[in-house]
């Protein structure tokens, strides 16, 4: 049975007081409780501060481009489909950098988890707007304000029929474990976008200015409607919800290639006669 010391990476750098801790000791709780083993995840993530957490942990890691968490996530998951493939990116590096990515990992639907780190900014570099960012929000890039509207993830994938889709904040752990087990248990592409504040850039969306606004979805929710679950994802201001919004299971990206279904790709047997024909056509 895996333990959170077996997680255990290199020493965090992040500011004190980042949201990012708690969803660091959060991922790892939660693999301990589902009795996941380090040898058995693997964390892709892109540039960033939540690009960082794969150095804080004790698995299989990989710290790719900014923007293009998804495509390597997608593409370490059909070469070897047997491993938890856990996406990890900031707001700034998936909805603005990897907004395309992120459409696309959608529609294809790999057994994949995207955890998002949501604090409405672009942290690692120095606090200008993100595509999450509030209009009128005043930055040092922007002193006039931000001009475009704030993008709503949670609707865009819900529109598009993203088969799990969910929300947690960094300032509830023990709710935001839940959500991350569901989510890393869930067969197909998973998002959960996390609250997630931060400290040093940006000073609206605080741990308080969270906790006067989140709310559970209530127990008798049906994640499965559809059309309620955009509603759900509209609400954003007073009262923000917090739980499982959508979920549906349709076929996964590995389940509707015939090559892989008996074995992983990494485990197949490979010869160099069975593509030789083809490379000679290029001398």
């Amino acid at each position: 049975m895996p333990t959170s010391e077996d997680y255990q990476g290199q020493v965090p750098a992040w500011c004190p007081g980042c949201g990012n801790f708690n969803i660091l000791s959060t991922v790892k709780e939660a693999l301990v409780e589902l009795g996941i083993e380090p040898w058995e995840v693997l964390v892709v993530s892109g540039i960033g501060q939540a690009g960082k957490l794969p150095h804080y942990m004790r698995c299989h890691t990989f710290n790719g481009l900014h923007g293009r968490t998804l495509p390597v996530a997608t593409a370490a998951k059909l070469a070897n489909h047997s491993l938890h493939v856990i996406a990890v990116a900031g707001d700034g590096d998936c909805y603005g950098e990897g907004g395309n990515h992120f459409l696309h990992t959608i529609r294809r639907n790999p057994n994949i988890t995207l955890l998002v780190h949501d604090n409405q900014i672009y942290g690692l570099t120095k606090g200008q707007a993100s595509p999450t960012t509030a209009q009128k929000t005043h930055t040092k890039i922007q002193p006039y304000g931000v001009l475009a509207e704030q993008m709503n993830p949670l609707a865009l994938a819900i529109s598009q029929d993203c088969s799990f889709v969910a929300r947690g904040f960094a300032g509830d752990q023990g709710y935001l474990k839940e959500l991350m087990k569901a989510a890393i248990t869930h067969k197909g592409f998973s998002l959960l976008d996390i609250l997630q504040p931060c400290v040093t850039f940006n000073k609206i969306n605080t741990f308080k200015w969270y906790r006067d606004r989140v709310y559970k979805l209530e127990e008798e929710y049906d994640p499965s409607d559809r059309l309620k679950a955009f509603e759900k994802s509209l609400e954003w201001g007073d009262k923000i919800p917090n739980g499982i919004l959508y979920k549906n299971e349709r076929e996964t990206l590995e389940e509707g290639m015939p090559t892989i279904q008996e074995e992983p790709l990494v485990r197949q047997k490979f010869s160099i006669k069975d593509v030789k024909h083809e490379i000679e056509k290029f001398y």
